[in-house]
Parts: structure tokens; C-alpha cells; sequence
């Protein structure tokens, strides 16, 4: 967390974000404190659950029985909780509403928190950009619950659309820039980020919140494990590792709140870190299937990015990658990264 200074402008090309507040909740880690603690210590925040867990949880036992089911997944808990009271809703519409928007509602608020401001401020213009899962189980579930009316049928089905999450936050929090919902799948909250530095640097607002959400309605269950598809044989994520064998599932909520660097150090901002530059593109039809990753198209992504940002291949020395741990996805990321950093004797890249 360095401290930043205007006398470090000259450093700066003027199109630079800084990050001055965030906010998550993930599986085994409520908060970012808890979360960051799991990442030194090498957590693995997957949970596994027996037979008689997962049929006492209400799973199939014919399914949790097959020799292709694997009983893990990563899972947030206390996800069933929101403070509605808070935000002005009733309890038969928090009752309705998509555990995503309630978790989301709440993750925004802390990350303004954490930054320091108030949304009431006539000073603080925010835009919000984000994205959450498709969730049709909990909307029809919740269609059920509402069958004797308790909401009306108009208010109900906008609490339950997970399409509505960043204008329904925009409202309960007074955010009065830019609110759009978009999704762009496995990249969605990145996105959303290069979307908000974007409307940043255009003037729309003068702060950016970005995030996105994504929550199962059920914690214990597992999934049935398909060859050369994406999910994991035995429950483990092995990103890179000759032994992965796929990724799993896992309910996660971030949220950061940005500034134009200019503007975080004239108003003396706490900085956790600044973004210097974003790419976005897609594969196109270039690559052989719809929902496989595209070496040229990634390569791409990244060269622009540090085009934006200015800044050379050797001057970096961590990547965060995807990772899914996939046969077919890590060759193809690792391909994409030797392509834009090269071939070279010195190890000055760390892959994370």
C-alpha cells in the first residue's frame, strides 16, 4: 500500500486509476482481512462433503452415489443473511430478492466505506458497473414463495432478477453516475473494472465502483466430472500443474471503488494500488469452439494493456492469471503470455 505523491505526477501519464476502496466476501474468508490470510498461508477453501451429507442436504442419492460425482465445491458461508432494515427493504422483499443483489448491496457499502465517503455527498457522483450469475432456481423459487402476494408481482420479479443488481443499488445508495449490468462470463467483474476506468477518464463520474457477484443458492453439493470438460476429476484446482485436471465452482463477491489518480491524490485518498492500463477484445471465430480461449485473442488483450499503460514486458514481475486448470485453457494462457514476454534466460515474472 504505497503512498503516492503529486510531486510523483511526471512518473504518470494522466490516464492512470487508483484503486481507494474494496470490499469482498469469498468462500472461507468473509472479509478481505480473512481472505488475504487464506492466500499467505496457501488455503485451500474447497469444501469436500460425504454421501450422508449431501443426501441429508437434500441431494439425489442415485446422483451423489455415481462413481463420476465429486461432493466439492467452494462455498460462502452465511450467505443467507442481509441487513434489510439498512438498505430500506421490507423483509418479504429481501425474502424475494437474489442472494447476489443483497450480498452485493452490502459489499458496495462496505468498499464505500472503506474509501471513505458518503454516497450522500452532492460531491459524489458514482457510477457502478457490475455483473452477476443467471440464478432461474432462485427465480422460481421465489415465485413460489410469493404466491399468496405478499410483494406485488411487478416489484417481485425485478427482486429476483439478478439483471437488476447495479441499478437496485444504484437507487438504495443514492449512486447517481453511470449504473450498468453487464455480463461477459468468466471476465465479467474485469470487465467491469475496464468499463469504469473508461467512464472515469470520459468524465461521466467522479468515482467508479466495479464489481461483480456470484452465488449458488445451495452450499453442500457437488457436480458429476466429464472428461475433457472444465470441471475438476477429484475436487482440486491445480492451475499449471501436470496433474490438474479442471477447476470447481466457488460463490465469491468483490467490489473496488476507483478515481482518476489525479483526483485520489488531490484529495489525499488512501491508494491500495493504481491501474495503469486495461485491454479488452474478443476471439471471434478464430478458435475451435464458441467456449474455448483463443492464443491470438488473449495475446491481444495483453499487448494493449500495457500499450494503455505504457509500460515494457520486463517491467513486470507478477501475472495474475485465469488459471482454470484446464488441459485445454492453461497451454493456451501460458502460450499467449510467452508470446507478449518472450523467451528468456532471467525468471523475473511470477505466474499467480
Amino acid at each position: 500500500m504505497t503512498q503516492h505523491k503529486l510531486s510523483d505526477a511526471k512518473k504518470y501519464t494522466g490516464l492512470e486509476v487508483a484503486v481507494v476502496g474494496m470490499s469482498g466476501r469469498f468462500p472461507g474468508a468473509p472479509d478481505l482481512a480473512a481472505f488475504w490470510d487464506n492466500l499467505r498461508h496457501g488455503v485451500e477453501s474447497v469444501c469436500f462433503f460425504s454421501e450422508e451429507e449431501l443426501i441429508a442436504d437434500g441431494r439425489n442419492p442415485d446422483v451423489v452415489r455415481r462413481p463420476d460425482y465429486v461432493g466439492a465445491n467452494a462455498y460462502m458461508g452465511d450467505k443467507e443473511y442481509f441487513d434489510a432494515p439498512f438498505f430500506n427493504y421490507r423483509p418479504d422483499e429481501a425474502a424475494l430478492m437474489d442472494p447476489q443483489i443483497r450480498l452485493f448491496h452490502e459489499c458496495v457499502w462496505n468498499a464505500i466505506e472503506d474509501a471513505g465517503y458518503d454516497p450522500n455527498s452532492p460531491s459524489f457522483k458514482a457510477g457502478l458497473f457490475a455483473g452477476a450469475s443467471c440464478n432461474v432456481n432462485w427465480e422460481l423459487y421465489a415465485q413460489l414463495v410469493n404466491r399468496e402476494g405478499l410483494v406485488d408481482e411487478y416489484s417481485a420479479s425485478l427482486l429476483r432478477n439478478a439483471n437488476f443488481m447495479a441499478t437496485m443499488t444504484s437507487y438504495a445508495l443514492n449512486l447517481r453516475g453511470p449504473s450498468v449490468f453487464m455480463d461477459t462470463a468468466c471476465s465479467t467483474s474485469l470487465v467491469a473494472i475496464h468499463m469504469a476506468c473508461k467512464s472515469l477518464l470520459m468524465g461521466e463520474c467522479n468515482v467508479a465502483i466495479a464489481g461483480g457477484a456470484s452465488v449458488k443458492n445451495r452450499s453442500k453439493e457437488g457436480y458429476i466430472y466429464q472428461e475433457g470438460m472444465i470441471t475438476s476429476r477429484d475436487g482440486h484446482c491445480r492451475a499449471f500443474d501436470e496433474a490438474s485436471s479442471g477447476t470447481v465452482a466457488g460463490d465469491g463477491v468483490g467490489v473496488v471503488v476507483l478515481k482518476t489518480l489525479k483526483n485520489a491524490l488531490l484529495d489525499k485518498d488512501h491508494i491500495y494500488a493504481i491501474i495503469k492500463g486495461t485491454g479488452i477484445n474478443n476471439d471471434g471465430s478464430t478458435k475451435v469452439g464458441y467456449t474455448a480461449p483463443s492464443i491470438d485473442g488473449q495475446t491481444e488483450a495483453i499487448l494493449m494493456a500495457q500499450k494503455w499503460a505504457g509500460v515494457a514486458p520486463d517491467s513486470i514481475s507478477f501475472v495474475e492469471t485465469h488459471g482454470t486448470g484446464t488441459h485445454l485453457g492453461d497451454p493456451i494462457e501460458i502460450e499467449a503470455l510467452r508470446r507478449v514476454f518472450g523467451n528468456s534466460s532471467r525468471q523475473y515474472c511470477a505466474l499467480g
